[in-house]
């Protein structure tokens, strides 16, 4: 095998996709900025201990492992970015109020996390600590829509579900048990025949919880999903609150987003472990999975000595590039290169203008690269002057 084949499901990104990558890279912060979000830039690799803190199984299997050679203590490559910001606001920060931080760096997965997905993501966040109302679940959807349409989307779909929901109906199993995962998994195929068969092990739930959960694999679609959960699954004050919530939070969205098609899918428990609460995901025509996945995890910062509230959501800016049209070409300046101290001066003074101006080397003049000539500087008389081609 040729030394520089690269691993399995790990990519170099050429030129016409990096600059739409940093140049997007760049709106989402700036969208994130504009929704006073602060930026914060954990490190790539953390003692295992820390890293993988109240995060669950998932993320553990999808960690690489290494040995500190200063320390001797094991490391961790970040799989998600999210408890090293629950971390910072915990430890670093230790704000008594609201905390808006945002993020944007590489993570490393050691499967992918889906078929043809990179296991190396470019993860963009944004998550906010502090408050428990609805009005923070509101403030971080609409940043996360803000996001996907800054990068040229146009028709968005957003699923809503609840993590209590499922939550309730097993209540009565604890935690590690094998038919957990098992249910969950059922519940995420929507596999009637395979929840009926594990409805029937789970002798200690009630019947109407039972019932419930294989109710629960026909719950998805529009508004009338909630009032049909109402009906079927067993009266309980968290189910209440769970849909008046999902209620409230679509019903909000369609004045400010118009090409936005709000479902429900109360089986969806797709994503890591630590939602604790409303969770959505976004997508988008010809998508087969969500672009975006966010929600509430209150309980993220427990282990760092301080539950309070968070609510984020994150993506994968390559998914987001290649979910949308590719950008044209930038425009550029065509120049000669010369030493002339009077050309030299004119094209520093375009460039400090923020034009880019590509100098033409001898014997290059016909190539074509990255940018869009579509002037170009000539001599006129004594001065040098910009010239539309």
């Amino acid at each position: 095998m040729s030394a520089w084949v690269l691993p399995d499901h790990i990519a170099d990104v050429l030129p016409s996709e990096a600059r739409h990558i940093e140049e997007l890279r760049r709106q989402l912060l700036d969208a994130a900025r504009g929704y006073g979000y602060e930026l914060v830039m954990p490190p790539l690799i953390e003692h295992l201990e820390s890293l993988l803190s109240g995060t669950g199984q998932a993320l553990d299997l999808q960690t690489f492992k290494l040995v500190d050679q200063l320390s001797g203590r094991m490391l961790g490559v970040r799989p998600d970015t999210t408890p090293q910001v629950a971390r910072i606001d915990a430890h670093l920060l230790n704000r008594s109020g609201v905390a808006r931080l945002c993020y944007c760096g590489p993570v490393l997965h050691t499967r992918p996390d889906r078929p043809h997905a990179t296991r190396e993501p470019l993860q963009f966040g944004a998550e906010l600590y502090g408050h428990a109302g609805l009005e923070a679940d509101l403030e971080v959807l609409q940043l996360a829509l803000d996001s996907v349409r800054a990068a040229g989307v146009r028709d968005v779909t957003v699923d809503l579900a609840d993590a209590r929901v499922v939550r309730a109906l097993l209540a009565g199993l604890k935690p590690g048990d094998e038919r957990l995962a098992q249910v969950h998994a059922a519940l995420a195929a929507k596999d009637v025949s395979e929840l009926k068969a594990l409805a029937a092990r789970l002798d200690e739930l009630p019947a109407a919880a039972r019932d419930g959960v294989v109710a629960l694999a026909g719950l998805y679609g529009d508004a009338r999903v909630l009032d049909e959960a109402q009906r079927v699954l067993p009266a309980s004050a968290t189910l209440t609150q769970a849909l008046s919530e999902l209620r409230w939070l679509a019903s909000h969205l369609p004045a400010q987003f118009s090409n936005v098609t709000v479902r429900f899918d109360l089986a969806d428990l797709r994503g890591y472990a630590y939602y604790s609460g409303i969770r959505f995901g976004l997508y988008v025509p010809g998508g087969s999975d969500a672009l975006v996945r966010g929600g509430r995890y209150d309980e993220v910062g427990a282990v760092f000595g301080r539950n309070r509230p968070a609510v984020g959501f994150s993506l994968d800016l390559r998914e987001l590039v290649a979910a949308v049209p590719a950008r044209a070409l930038r425009a550029a300046i065509r120049a000669p290169w010369g030493e002339s101290a009077e050309l030299r001066a004119a094209i520093a003074s375009l460039r400090a203008q923020g034009e880019t101006v590509v100098c033409v080397l001898p014997g290059h003049e016909q190539e074509i690269d990255e940018f869009e000539c579509d002037r170009e500087l000539v001599q006129q008389a004594d001065r040098w002057m910009v010239r539309a081609l």
